[in-house]
């Protein structure tokens, strides 16, 4: 009886973490370039009774096993690396990737990160940095005579800007990195991921080349959660988490049933 009770409130510990993940991907449902997270779960180990093989009474071989369940867990949080609907904003300074890639991030201990989120700003020495202020890698720096408007991102990630009275001149290249299991990024915050050994090492390459996305102007990437699916997996979870509460309630009923025997 005992073990009903304990599964169903590991159940219920691990709809709530299921809870915690839709309600995460809900609130990101505006942040640029954010990939939906998703919650994977494992059976917990299983009391054997009877082994699958073993010898009956009667000299013969049980064909199956008697094995109870005890529970589930959350066993890991996938993030899904699909690609995300581009949004014209008509912002120079806007960038969004269309196919595989990270733009790199200097963070201010000389960390390298890598976001999706290309909606940069010019800080004060006119480099284009993000929403925080860190430093896009490799670094692109305005002439100081060229307008935020003069500024030309190629799909293939050269730079360009136009001083007042000149003509257009290159001022970078922009390259992307792609890793060989994204999906073993440490999600750093900020839009930002860091590099791990399940990552496996980054590979920069130009935007289009060795299988990395392009680049698109004036556009950004919006989050890859969609809202519905995500209250149909919220109703599912509260459902589960009220089944399992129901198990408990149920297994207490039948305690309670057995405790009034010795009357």
């Amino acid at each position: 009886m005992m073990r009903s009770l304990w599964s169903a409130a590991s159940g219920m510990i691990a709809q709530q973490k299921n809870m915690d993940v839709v309600a995460h991907n809900l609130a990101n449902v505006n942040t640029y370039g954010n990939k939906k997270v998703r919650a994977e779960f494992q059976d917990l180990i299983y009391q054997t009774l009877r082994d699958a093989g073993g010898t009956s009474g009667n000299g013969t071989q049980y064909p199956q096993g008697l094995q109870i369940g005890l529970g589930t867990r959350l066993a890991a949080t996938n993030r899904i690396f699909t690609q995300g609907p581009l949004q014209t904003t008509d912002n120079p300074t806007d960038v969004g990737i269309q196919g595989e890639g990270f733009f790199q991030i200097q963070l201010p201990d000389g960390t390298t990160a890598y976001t999706r989120d290309g909606s940069f700003k010019i800080d004060s020495d006119r480099r284009l940095v993000t929403s925080d202020g860190f430093l896009l890698i490799p670094n692109i720096t305005l002439d100081e005579n060229a307008s935020i408007d003069s500024l030309v991102i190629s799909s293939d990630g050269r730079v360009s800007n136009t001083p007042s009275g000149g003509q257009q001149t290159e001022i970078g290249q922009i390259n992307l990195v792609r890793f060989t299991n994204p999906q073993g990024l440490y999600a750093y915050g900020k839009n930002l991921f860091l590099e791990t050994a399940a990552s496996g090492a980054p590979i920069e390459s130009e935007p289009g080349q060795d299988g990395a996305g392009v680049l698109t102007q004036n556009t950004l990437e919006m989050s890859g959660v969609q809202v519905v699916e995500e209250m149909v997996n919220m109703i599912i979870s509260q459902r589960a988490y009220e089944s399992n509460s129901k198990a408990i309630t149920t297994s207490d009923s039948m305690l309670e049933i057995a405790n009034a025997l010795k009357r």
